[in-house]
């Protein structure tokens, strides 16, 4: 798309969704942004991905949270997301962060238990690094 970006392309004023309906269409726009973004994303940061499995982790990204019912925690998650969305399209990151952060596909292991992890020998949330880019 771009060789260079223009910050201000993206730049959007902080909204806040006064009803559910308004931060519904806004979360909707949102990951239609997202959504669109995905063949770009991978150029920008070349990633060894297809557009249809970078949109699906984003898909996934947005279905973790549809259980939010709270208006006020809606708003932060929107704005934390346009946050995402505009340092990333404008390749403000760094690949490791795109890879390890964004793109992680979130494992749906049970908690263990302090005995549990004690018996293992290890506690393996504290000696995994944040954004490896490891895949």
């Amino acid at each position: 798309m771009n060789t260079f970006t223009i910050p201000a392309r993206l730049a959007r004023p902080a909204l806040v969704s006064e009803t559910h309906a308004e931060a519904k269409r806004r979360t909707i726009q949102l990951y239609r942004e997202w959504y669109r973004a995905a063949p770009e994303m991978i150029s920008l940061y070349s990633l060894n991905y297809s557009p249809q499995y970078v949109r699906h982790l984003l898909r996934q990204r947005f279905e973790a949270n549809r259980h939010v019912t709270d208006l006020r925690a809606i708003n932060v998650l929107l704005l934390k997301s346009r946050q995402e969305y505009q340092e990333t399209v404008n390749a403000w990151k760094l690949p490791d962060q795109v890879m390890g952060i964004l793109l992680k596909p979130k494992e749906a292991s049970q908690q263990k238990t302090f005995l549990e992890k004690f018996y293992t020998g290890r506690d393996e949330e504290a000696i995994r690094p944040a954004a490896s880019g490891v895949v």
